[in-house]
């Protein structure tokens, strides 16, 4: 039986659609009622695991899902061996570095040398900075970020931007882009090789589908 890892929240309606796309209903899982973490597609032939979006790539790689739906950040962040499969289109938002609207800061080298800068995303943020050659302190919040720079904890943040209505209202500004990200179909390297044109089959029919071009909430 195949195994699908679907992220719960903002990906969830379009994940689904696209497995549906290829024979793989998970509708169920939309039922505000469910509380089941493992269903069942209609068909019986398939299984989705709903998981955290930062876990979709870790039941990936260790093999326990062959297919998997995740934002790029969350593959970026996490660097998961997992097979790069499809970029689905939808789920867009940008990763970005943000300060008060009032500090003047117009570049991320405009940051004082060894600032602190919060984040969720604290790989992603070291890499970036390393390579603008700008030492920073950063400092890891699994909550609103935004809420750094209005508390004096850290300088600026490094966050997902998707409308940029959350960093307006708490004062803040997104003054440059590390990347931008959508959500991608992965895989289970070894599962894909082993593959006897199941899992193949699936992939083709999610490449082939018009991709949903939206920006996350």
């Amino acid at each position: 039986m195949i195994t699908v890892a679907l992220a719960k929240g903002a990906l969830l309606k379009d994940s689904v659609a696209r497995f549906a796309s290829a024979g793989l209903d998970f509708s169920a899982v939309l039922n505000s009622e469910n509380r089941q973490l493992m269903v069942p597609s209609t068909c019986g032939r398939a299984r989705a695991l709903l998981v955290r979006n930062g876990d979709v790539p870790v039941y990936v790689a260790y093999g326990q899902a062959q297919l998997g739906i995740v934002g790029y950040d969350v593959l970026r962040e996490h660097q998961m061996p997992v097979a790069h499969l499809v970029d689905l289109g939808f789920g867009g938002c940008r990763m970005a570095v943000a300060v008060k609207s009032s500090s003047g800061y117009q570049r991320a080298a405009d940051l004082p040398p060894h600032c602190r800068v919060a984040s969720k995303f604290t790989s992603c943020a070291r890499e970036f900075f390393d390579a603008l050659d700008l030492p920073v302190e950063l400092v890891h919040l699994t909550g609103s970020v935004e809420l750094g720079p209005i508390t004096g904890i850290a300088e600026a943040i490094v966050d997902l931007v998707a409308t940029g209505r959350t960093l307006k209202e708490n004062g803040l500004l997104a003054i440059e882009d590390l990347f931008y990200s959508t959500a991608r179909l992965v895989g289970h390297p070894l599962s894909l090789r082993l593959d006897n044109g199941e899992l193949s089959s699936i992939v083709q029919a999610i490449r082939t589908e018009k991709p949903l071009i939206k920006a996350s909430n």
